[in-house]
């Protein structure tokens, strides 16, 4: 056999052997490596378990933050609708100001006026030059009223120019205070935005079958703290009534169950939390302030041993949840986004303190 033959049948049996080659390594690959099989052990049972409670923990700590940068947009909201009002308050005082003074300037005109008309001669010297006793007191009595309505009108006008400075001052200081409340509220709105957003895009990646169980695990969390709370004894010596006011609020806040919760939301369709309890107190005739925070940091405090139906409770050590007692170890509250107004157990969630509207 020549060289050139021998290339050629080493080449085909090359060949050969890379075709019986390819077909082995796919089967070979499976072989080394199986598919896993699902173990039945209790251990990998409870793994999903755990993974879904720490989604279900990450979710709850996302809407938190929401909850905190609500408040935060709200007690903004709260401010900036106030310095608005400063402001237009001082707007129209500037105006009315600037309107006195052109009208005092006029006055002055007009006595500069008279007082040419009359020679140029002041009162004082005519007043000395007359012949006449009666002609003397009358015009004494009549210069001494002038001297006084002139003393008077300048003293104004110096009190209208230095008003007006005072408040053209104060205008720019309250819109500068508008001007930091309304980018604090908008830091606030895009903070609530990413919070909700990223614990939503969480949530929409689990699976129906997933997303009933996490509704679960959140019920069961809710449960065991309300358990622990009422084996505590502390309800043992809570007897007491709602007061007048109080029965109003529940009712209020109580057939407001089914609507949602939409962030800085003050109803009649939706609430937040604080928007809930604030507008049930209206209702009740009781003004109380628009955030959780405020609530807890103005209101009068009460144990929790002392609480009555009417009452609001305060949750989270950063007071950034609030919800109505109505009595029995229940209250009424606006939960988060997602979830609507409903009745839940007052010690479903970790409790910071009480405060009373009406006392």
């Amino acid at each position: 056999m020549n060289r050139r033959h021998r290339r050629a049948a080493a080449a085909a049996t090359a060949v050969c052997a890379l075709t019986v080659l390819a077909a082995l390594v796919p089967a070979a690959s499976v072989q080394a490596a199986p598919a896993p099989t699902p173990s039945r052990s209790g251990a990998a049972e409870q793994q999903p378990e755990r993974s879904l409670e720490q989604v279900r923990a990450e979710i709850e700590d996302l809407y938190r933050q929401a909850a905190a940068a609500t408040d935060a947009y709200n007690l903004a909201e709260e401010r900036a609708g106030k310095q608005s009002a400063e402001v237009a308050r001082l707007s129209q005082a500037i105006v009315a100001g600037q309107a006195r003074i052109e009208q005092l300037k006029q006055r002055a005109g007009a006595a500069a006026r008279a007082q040419y008309r009359n020679g140029g001669i002041p009162d004082e010297a005519r007043l000395v030059l007359t012949d006449d006793p009666d002609l003397f007191l009358d015009g004494a009595g009549r210069l001494v009223q002038g001297l006084k309505a002139t003393r008077d009108l300048l003293a104004e006008l110096e009190q209208q120019q230095t008003d007006l400075q005072t408040y053209t001052h104060d205008a720019g200081t309250e819109w500068n205070r508008l001007e930091q409340h309304r980018a604090a509220q908008e830091k606030a709105r895009k903070r609530i935005q990413e919070k909700i957003a990223a614990a939503e895009k969480l949530e929409s990646r689990l699976e129906a079958e997933e997303r009933k169980r996490l509704r679960e695990l959140e019920r069961q969390a809710q449960q065991r703290s309300q358990t622990a709370w009422l084996d505590s004894g502390v309800l043992k010596d809570v007897d007491r009534a709602a007061g007048p006011q109080g029965r109003k609020a529940i009712a209020f806040a109580t057939a407001q169950t089914g609507k949602p919760y939409v962030w800085g939301a003050e109803g009649p369709d939706s609430y937040d939390c604080s928007g809930l309890t604030q507008s049930a107190w209206a209702a009740a005739g009781r003004a109380i302030p628009r955030t959780s925070q405020e609530q807890w940091r103005l209101l009068p405090r009460v144990p929790v041993k002392d609480m009555r139906p009417g009452d609001l409770i305060i949750y989270y050590a950063d007071a950034t949840h609030v919800a109505l007692y109505i009595g029995d170890g229940l209250m009424v509250h606006a939960p988060r986004p997602g979830r609507d107004v409903t009745v839940a157990g007052a010690g479903s969630m970790p409790i910071l303190g009480v405060v009373r509207p009406d006392m």
